[in-house]
């Protein structure tokens, strides 16, 4: 059976929430383990030594959202109506928080300034010379990608087949009083074992 016009228009939309959705919580969970700032600190010695801060060192956020969003994209097949939007809703809020995490992350000090304290030993460190990455920008993408996917869900979803639709085995009804060909009435079988036959045979 060939896919009603509709069907097969809802698949573009789908398609591209979930190649947003990979795509963006990609470029976020591989933005976190990079640089994101680096800096130096005076040593003990005097000396000047290099320290740097990852993005999961500087904000969680990130991580956290993209996780959010994946888990989304798979709950989009287990709901259906406004459920679903809700889920969408859900995925465009954590590609705002997502946004949100990369902006705190490249203006962020204190989690540099830790990391320069934990280099050196102390409970207290301040960094000099910072200079921040790219990689937050790139955190700022995923996040964006994210949003376009939740409003994609948001827009188009209540068109998009849900898990185990396809699967759904169809259904006929019989009409009262008839029985499936081949199939045998209890009268038959009375008069078979009456006659010494075996109606199980």
């Amino acid at each position: 059976m060939s896919e009603t016009p509709a069907a097969s228009k809802s698949r573009g939309p789908l398609a591209l929430m979930l190649l947003l959705t990979a795509l963006g919580a990609t470029l976020l969970l591989t933005s976190v383990g990079r640089t994101w700032a680096e800096g130096v600190v005076a040593g003990t010695d005097g000396g000047r030594i290099a320290v740097h801060a990852s993005g999961s060192t500087l904000t969680g956020l990130p991580t956290g959202m993209a996780l959010v969003a994946m888990a989304a994209a798979v709950a989009v097949f287990a709901v259906r109506g406004r459920a679903r939007m809700l889920v969408g809703a859900l995925t465009a809020l954590a590609g705002v928080g997502a946004v949100a995490g990369a902006v705190i992350g490249r203006t962020d000090t204190a989690g540099l300034h830790a990391a320069a304290a934990g280099q050196l030993g102390l409970t207290s460190g301040h960094a000099e010379q910072i200079t921040r990455t790219g990689w937050p920008w790139v955190a700022l993408a995923g996040g964006l990608l994210l949003v376009v996917a939740g409003a994609l869900t948001v827009c188009f979803g209540r068109n998009w087949p849900a898990m185990g639709s396809r699967y759904e085995a169809p259904t006929r009804s019989r009409p009262a009083g008839k029985t499936p060909a081949g199939a045998n009435s209890p009268a038959d079988l009375w008069k078979a074992l009456d006659r010494g036959e075996d109606p199980t045979g």
